[in-house]
């Protein structure tokens, strides 16, 4: 796929790896509808940023923990932009919760969000994308292949998402890849004490965090790539052959 001119969905494209992600590839030449529910700021400025670069954007809010929402999401960036052909389903939710503290509460707010909001998601572009086709990329986690003991919920959910990355792109090919990327320690989570951060740094073989450059290079190339599908690539530094 060539990158420039196309029209791309982000989910949770107002913050963190969605935020890097939506930037880069109006800096590509993508047009780009950036999703957002609570981060309206990150998002508009998100938008100014690419805009720099000659592309349209458009701003979609949307509950993707409400099915319905999610669904009609890929509809509303094709109305907002022209087309859709790309969707990059960033948003997520990550939460330390111990086993012996996880509510029912807690279970919905990941699940709904990272696993079933990504399924309707992925679900309208289907609809959305056409007899043209085009490229999902699911932003995965390399918890989904680890058992991280105070992180189940978490675990159990991007599990799930690597799984539906493979069963969609068996259900959508050859019309729309499907594609994930998972990420290690890239972007920290807010608040963690530099003690933590040191020992990830230690334990990963490359012997550095991540930079959110790195997952968006594993982005376009799946995006650019018209012969891989249903796979999911780690952009860990080495930590799941640790």
């Amino acid at each position: 796929m060539i990158l420039k001119g196309k029209c791309a969905l982000v989910t949770g494209g107002g913050r963190r790896l969605g935020r890097a992600i939506a930037w880069g590839l109006g800096r590509r030449g993508v047009n780009i509808a950036i999703h957002y529910l609570e981060s309206e700021s990150g998002a508009t400025a998100t938008a100014q940023d690419a805009e720099v670069f000659g592309v349209r954007t458009a701003l979609l809010r949307a509950d993707l923990a409400v099915a319905e929402e999610a669904e009609a999401l890929p509809g509303r960036a094709r109305e907002a932009l022209g087309g859709l052909d790309i969707v990059v389903n960033g948003a997520a939710v990550m939460e330390r919760r111990p086993l012996a503290d996880v509510t029912p509460a807690d279970w919905d707010r990941a699940m709904n969000l990272n696993l079933r909001g990504t399924f309707f998601v992925s679900k309208g572009a289907a609809a959305a994308m056409g007899d043209a086709g085009g490229a999902i990329v699911n932003l995965a986690d390399i918890a989904g292949f680890e058992r991280w003991r105070n992180y189940p919920v978490h675990c159990l959910s991007k599990a799930g998402v690597v799984a539906m990355t493979e069963l969609f792109a068996k259900l959508l090919a050859p019309r729309i890849r499907v594609n994930a990327v998972a990420p290690g320690a890239v972007l920290l989570p807010d608040g963690w004490a530099d003690d933590a951060a040191k020992a990830l740094v230690a334990t990963t073989p490359l012997g550095r965090l991540g930079k959110p450059d790195d997952v968006f290079a594993a982005v376009v190339f799946l995006l650019e790539n018209d012969f891989v599908t249903g796979e999911t690539l780690a952009v860990d530094g080495g930590r799941l052959v640790r």
